[in-house]
């Protein structure tokens, strides 16, 4: 009866397990529970993935002439909202969107000698209540969020707790009791990564202080001039009042961060410059998220998708799998799982990425099944900021998808890695190289991409994204190699009353293939091949097919 209540919770919640059992029966469903152990999460700029709306596109008198690829180009909330709509995410086997901010930006613009460059990036607060118009409104935000919970999608908000926007003639200093201007961080241990600015005019909250303070005068202007400020005072008391904290920087920023939990039903957070801020700060964080995040649930029971808590994924810089549950500062150990994360970014990933697929997947099961065990990383093979990315030629388009979604841990797919845009602009400085606008024409055109066309690359990382996502094993299950050539492995995952099992083969010969199967799926099973979408029934303990790719994936 156990496993049958835990089956009926799990429809009700609109999730099914793919094998679920009793003492007599054994039920199957391609339905997969979601779990953030498998999660494929899709990571967009805001603003360089798809314009929904074209009115939106200047805000502020933002005018200036910028360096290539550093002001606005127009993307927005409203466009991420139309693609999950035209089911682009759904066809990717996604089932999380994690975009960068979209509070409300700097209003001027910073010159690093790389030309003008307005807060196109997201990572440049100027007020934590409000919206970037330039991204969107509340109405936008509260769209994106039902209706990618309605396409079974969770959504991840990017938030920012370490500093504010740079100083501009338009953006003014916090003042002293909210910020540092200086030292600016060495790097050296954990004192000088920690107590100073990432870099120069890069104003550093001071999350450590204990010191009471009064908002700044800046930002208590500027709601009274749109209006608000009576509203923001009288939260801001209620949120102190209920919690106790005191009202020192780090308690302001937490309580207008949960805010979008509460409000809108945001899933996780991905928290940026982790190791910038002292490891409390973030538990503080998540105590609170996951208050709002049950608020949410109570006032919204119609919309609530699963029973999943609330979700944190850290960015502590340079942290790799390599390194079970620690970050070495060098004179200090810092365990972030142990405060308010259940997961971190793995920037290992796109070193390990080089080695063969055994030897890939076989150390990535066995730390997240050994050190890592009830933990989570999070893979990826390029990203916003990582200017040397296991392929930023785009040469190795299709292997890339294959290591990256077959990956033991959950993956990371950054915006146009499906369609081969180019990391490498010219007239670029720097991280902007890796931030041009998605490659949508290319895509529509099924141009070339260094021998491979775009939508073959596309079809690929759709029928492994496809894959994953009916499928926990593949994430989150332990791998064992079956065989080294031809290469085939399982992955099992056993979870309470879910039961979920795959084969894959990689590099396989174009044509027949036959497999034995024994120990994993019995005699009568009849199976998808989820790359060719052909169907096959165990027979004798093997599976036989003919398809002409070399890829087989086999699973309920």
């Amino acid at each position: 009866m156990r496993s049958i209540f835990a089956l009926l919770v799990l429809v009700a919640l609109g999730t099914v397990s793919c094998v679920t059992k009793d003492a007599k029966t054994e039920t199957v469903s391609t339905d997969a529970p979601f779990t953030w152990e498998n999660a494929n999460i899709y990571f967009l700029l805001t603003d360089r993935f798809n314009n929904g709306n074209s009115n939106n596109d200047v805000n502020f008198n933002r005018t200036k002439e910028t360096g290539e690829l550093r002001g606005f180009m127009g993307g927005d909330i409203k466009g991420i909202t139309n693609k999950i709509k035209e089911g682009y995410f759904t066809d990717l086997g996604i089932n999380a969107i994690w975009f960068s901010p979209v509070v409300e930006q700097i209003h001027g613009s910073v010159d690093e000698g790389t030309g003008n460059t307005y807060g196109f990036h997201g990572y440049w607060a100027k007020d934590w209540t409000a919206l970037e118009p330039n991204f969107g409104n509340e109405e936008d935000l509260a769209e994106l969020v039902q209706t990618a919970h309605e396409h079974g999608i969770r959504i991840v908000l990017d938030v920012v707790i370490n500093h504010t926007g740079p100083v501009t003639a338009q953006d003014p200093v916090w003042g002293d009791d909210w910020v540092r201007t200086k030292p600016q961080c060495r790097y050296e241990d954990y004192e000088s990564t920690v107590t100073c600015t990432l870099v120069e005019n890069l104003p550093d909250i001071k999350t450590e202080s204990v010191k009471e303070v009064e908002l700044p005068k800046a930002l208590t202007e500027k709601w009274a001039d749109e209006g608000r400020l009576e509203k923001e005072m009288d939260e801001l008391d209620s949120f102190f009042s209920a919690t106790g904290y005191p009202r020192t920087p780090r308690y302001y920023i937490i309580k207008w961060l949960t805010d979008y939990i509460r409000k809108y039903g945001i899933d996780a957070f991905r928290l940026d410059t982790v190791k910038h801020t002292e490891e409390d700060v973030w538990a503080d964080l998540w105590k609170e998220a996951v208050k709002a995040f049950a608020d949410w649930k109570a006032a919204n029971p119609d919309l609530v998708i699963d029973n999943n808590e609330f979700y944190a994924f850290g960015e502590v810089y340079n942290y790799g799998v390599s390194g079970g549950r620690w970050f070495d500062f060098g004179d200090r150990k810092v365990d972030y799982f142990a405060h308010g994360m259940q997961g971190l970014i793995n920037f290992e990933f796109k070193y390990d990425a080089t080695k063969s697929y055994e030897e890939l997947f076989a150390k990535y099961s066995e730390a997240i099944n050994g050190p890592l065990k009830g933990q989570i990383i999070i893979n990826y093979a390029t990203s916003h900021d990582d200017g040397g990315p296991f392929d930023k030629q785009r040469l190795k388009t299709i292997e890339a998808g294959t290591k990256l979604l077959l990956c033991p841990g959950s993956s990371q797919v950054y915006y146009g890695d499906e369609t081969g845009r180019s990391l490498e602009i010219e007239g670029t400085v720097g991280d902007a190289t890796l931030r041009s606008f998605m490659n949508w024409d290319e895509l529509a055109n099924n141009v070339d991409v260094n021998g491979v066309s775009v939508k073959e690359i596309h079809k690929h990382w759709q029928k492994l994204g496809k894959f994953r996502a009916a499928h926990p094993a593949v994430g989150a299950g332990v791998h064992q190699q079956i065989s080294a050539e031809p290469y085939y492995f399982k992955r099992e995952y056993i979870q309470e009353d879910i039961k979920d099992k795959v084969i894959v083969g990689l590099d396989l010969e174009v044509g027949h293939k036959e497999i034995s199967v024994i120990g994993v799926f019995d005699n009568g099973d009849v199976l998808k091949d989820y790359y060719s979408g052909k169907t096959v029934t165990v027979k004798g303990g093997k599976v036989s097919v003919d398809t002409e790719f070399d890829i087989l994936l086999l699973g309920f």
